[in-house]
């Protein structure tokens, strides 16, 4: 039988039973109230930046997993409904997979060897209900507190990494180096990659197929560092392809580790900010909605520096 790695890496940096057995939120256990009103100290002129890329019929997806782009049908307008008075009323509803643009995995997203994180089996997520346990409302109220950009496309001075990057600890540590600050306990660590800036300026023809991203080797300074969350700019957060099976970080950081992922996030304006005043941390937002069940959720996360 093959030899897996990141199964090796798993062990080695799994938080099964560190918050009790019947844990749901993993890594957002590093969330407290001190780190909240610590991270509102990154609020220095009270700009916001919102994070997510268009929920709609021209995004990323090409049926990936079964996925499609986001169909958004209006079902009232205002030349179908007028009252008496003049009054006149729209409605809509939107058909999408929840993970089909700027998104958060949870904690049943990706698993292994039976198990998701914390021990609950894959039998815990049905056709007819999805999870009954480590469902993506189970995170609530998700991330608040301090997050730090690492800017590794801009530091490589292009405007993207090339498909196949893979993203050493030794590139973190250099671009944080360059933050002036450091990663700590309860931060979300945000990559820029480049990749999103490709896809929005290029289009998202085979921008699916592979990427830049953490090296599986990662996992272990993440683990260290005790950060909450890791987001990123590209489609999946890790290289693709991985060459350790088919997602061996995702399989360690969710898994093992019991962290939410949040990929396709848009770092573009952010980034441009951070890189004009010299500051790369500030207060941010990521919270799921709450789907029973679900095991990932879309996103609009904001960043207020």
């Amino acid at each position: 039988m093959t030899e897996y790695a990141f199964k090796k890496t798993g062990k080695e940096l799994s938080n099964w039973g560190r918050w009790g057995d019947e844990d749901e939120k993993g890594t957002l256990n590093f969330v407290t109230p001190d780190t909240v009103k610590q991270a509102v100290g990154a609020i220095r002129t009270g700009r916001r930046y919102e994070l997510s890329i268009p929920v709609g019929s021209t995004g990323p997806q090409t049926g990936w997993m079964k996925r499609i782009n986001p169909v958004h049908t209006m079902t009232v307008t205002p030349h179908d409904f007028t009252a008496p008075e003049g009054v006149v009323i729209s409605d809509d509803f939107i058909t999408m997979p929840l993970q089909s643009g700027t998104q958060l995995d949870g904690l049943t997203h990706v698993g292994y060897d039976g198990a998701f994180y914390n021990g609950v089996p894959v039998d815990a997520v049905t056709p007819a209900r999805g999870a009954v346990r480590n469902s993506i409302d189970a995170t609530l109220p998700g991330f608040t507190g301090r997050g730090v950009l690492l800017d590794l496309a801009g530091l490589d001075g292009g405007e993207w990494l090339p498909a196949g990057r893979a993203l050493t600890v030794a590139d973190l540590e250099r671009a944080e180096e360059a933050t002036g600050t450091r990663l700590t306990t309860g931060d979300a660590l945000l990559v820029r990659t480049g990749w999103m800036r490709k896809g929005l300026t290029q289009g998202w023809d085979g921008w699916l197929e592979d990427e830049p991203g953490l090296a599986p080797e990662c996992a272990g300074w993440i683990h260290e560092r005790e950060l909450a969350m890791v987001a990123a700019d590209n489609w999946g957060v890790e290289v693709l392809p991985a060459g350790d099976g088919l997602v061996p970080l995702h399989a360690v950081l969710i898994r093992d580790m019991g962290m939410m992922l949040g990929e396709m996030w848009n770092l573009e304006e952010l980034a441009a900010a951070c890189r004009a005043d010299g500051t790369w941390d500030f207060f941010l937002t990521a919270t799921a909605l709450r789907v029973t069940g679900g095991t990932g959720s879309p996103v609009s996360p904001v960043a207020i520096r």
